[in-house]
């Protein structure tokens, strides 16, 4: 498999989603949002968008499945599955607020060995393949080289509708706020990943997140030099609904805060 290729032509699946996606934002009307659940929304652009995605890797990719947000296609691959959010960020978006980005993972087995994730407002393009570097815009990306936590910014995203960690969760953004350059909450956590891959914030966590949220995004931090788990240390991040992602130098303490916190 040309993975190299497979990536590129990903990368302009994503983009023509993305297009498709810009161009309705402000045709998109208050009538046509459906509720899934608690602030958990959704409308024609996430279910047309990740239509349009599942028919372009089919062709391009035949004997693969998917794990999508939408459940646009329940194919099972007995290699390879796609994992796809056509629209993480579904709340900025109904908003009219940045950033919201489409994000498309392919994995092996279990191991993710292909991620694209496009910021479509910036107009920006983050992706890496297995044996890679990462890349936005065709421009090599890396992790920062900041060394405390002291010293980092850090992202984070509020749970919608999982709310038994709260009190914990809370603490962790007090001692961040008093032991940190600050806190950023941007409601994409596809776009806070790919924000720790190329150095604009140093650190990021969040819990009650699903595969398609995190699959791309994870695996573009890891090519950029990053580290990637769960909330225990181990690798159950991509379905175990919780994630941190940070530089290979604050890693360790920044795992240390969020375990003290959290996984007691």
């Amino acid at each position: 498999m040309d993975l190299k290729n497979l990536t590129l032509q990903t990368r302009e699946i994503a983009k023509i989603a993305g297009d498709f996606i810009r161009q309705q934002k402000n045709k998109l009307s208050p009538d046509e949002i459906e509720t899934k659940g608690i602030h958990d929304f959704v409308s024609y652009v996430d279910k047309t968008a990740e239509k349009m995605i599942v028919e372009a890797l089919l062709k391009i990719l035949p004997e693969a499945g998917f794990i999508t947000e939408e459940k646009t296609s329940t194919k099972k691959g007995e290699i390879y599955n796609w994992i796809i959010d056509p629209l993480d960020g579904t709340t900025n978006y109904i908003h009219k607020l940045s950033p919201f980005a489409v994000s498309i993972a392919l994995m092996e087995k279990d191991e993710i060995i292909l991620g694209v994730v496009y910021e479509i407002s910036l107009d920006e393009c983050f992706y890496a393949y297995k044996g890679s570097k990462a890349f936005l815009n065709d421009k090599e990306i890396s992790v920062t080289k900041t060394k405390k936590v002291n010293d980092s910014l850090i992202a984070t995203g509020f749970p919608y509708y999982d709310y038994d960690k709260m009190e914990p969760f809370m603490q962790t953004l007090d001692f961040f706020m008093k032991n940190s350059h600050g806190l950023r909450r941007l409601g994409s956590a596809a776009t806070d990943l790919v924000y720790v891959a190329c150095g604009r914030f140093d650190a990021f966590y969040e819990y009650s997140l699903h595969a398609w949220d995190v699959a791309a995004g994870a695996f573009i931090v890891k090519q950029a030099g990053g580290k990637i788990c769960d909330f225990k240390g181990e690798n159950n991040f991509l379905f175990g609904k919780e994630i941190i992602a940070s530089n290979s130098l604050i890693y360790s303490e920044f795992l240390k805060i969020i375990k003290n916190h959290l996984t007691n």
